[in-house]
């Protein structure tokens, strides 16, 4: 593993509803075994499904509305406003509905406004869930998902095709000169600002990589490019939070074995 090439952070996301669009951010503060403040706080259950907010539990995504199935998602930008917790969907620029997302009412708008723009992907009336702690990722443990921008140059390479980095749904995007360093990141320190975090998995990809998160077309194939081209479907690491602080963009990552 390299640690003299240098690294920085390019972007920072967050999901607040998961399957939805990201909201970018220029800085944020982490806290030990935790995840970015709201990731993927909440979620849209495809009718009424089983997550139990009094026992959260990691359950497949199957049962919420998602990017991998429900492609017309992409048409919906989001704003969200970490004081009132409100979430705005937007549409070509324009809102279309906001809500608190902590009162009944301000979910109900939500779902309403779902139930009609979804209606043909829907088993059900789409019902928002929460539980106080809870991140709706689709692996068990808080975390970080982080993608290398070299690693993504790499794959437009094998594909001779452009690739949205917002297809990988990453938190963390970070620039480097070496295409899959990331992997040998793993049982590594990596301290971004103030914080530190530990690279502990590599990322499976599935299919919702295949969608453009603009538009929604299923227009590539990049599961199934990367076993081909690679003989795994990894792409993206996950990392732990183990020393608390604000990162922001432009910040230098070092590595540490």
């Amino acid at each position: 593993m390299s640690t003299s090439d240098p690294m920085s952070v390019s972007e920072l996301c967050r999901y607040p509803m998961k399957g939805l669009a990201p909201q970018l951010l220029d800085h944020c503060e982490l806290t030990p075994g935790e995840t970015i403040p709201f990731d993927r706080a909440w979620a849209i259950e495809n009718g009424r499904g089983r997550f139990n907010p009094a026992d959260p539990q990691t359950i497949p995504k199957i049962n919420f509305l998602m990017l991998m199935r429900n492609e017309r998602l992409a048409a919906l930008d989001i704003d969200f406003n970490d004081k009132e917790q409100s979430l705005t969907l937007l549409r070509d620029g324009r809102s279309v509905v906001k809500g608190a997302l902590n009162t009944p009412l301000g979910r109900q708008l939500i779902e309403q406004f779902m139930g009609s723009f979804m209606e043909k992907d829907l088993r059900g009336a789409p019902h928002i869930v929460q539980a106080e702690g809870h991140s709706f990722s689709d692996v068990s443990e808080k975390c970080l998902h982080i993608v290398n921008l070299a690693s993504l140059r790499e794959l437009e390479r094998a594909l001779n095709k452009e690739i949205d980095p917002l297809r990988f749904r990453a938190n963390i995007y970070i620039e480097t000169e070496s295409p899959w360093v990331e992997f040998d990141w793993i049982d590594t320190q990596l301290k971004i600002g103030e914080a530190c975090l530990e690279v502990y998995a590599r990322t499976e990809r599935c299919a919702a990589t295949n969608v453009d998160p603009h538009t929604g077309e299923r227009d590539m194939a990049i599961p199934a490019m990367l076993m081909r081209t690679y003989d795994h479907q990894d792409f993206g690491v996950y990392a732990k939070v183990t020393k608390g602080g604000v990162i922001k963009t432009g910040d230098t990552v070092t590595a540490t074995p």
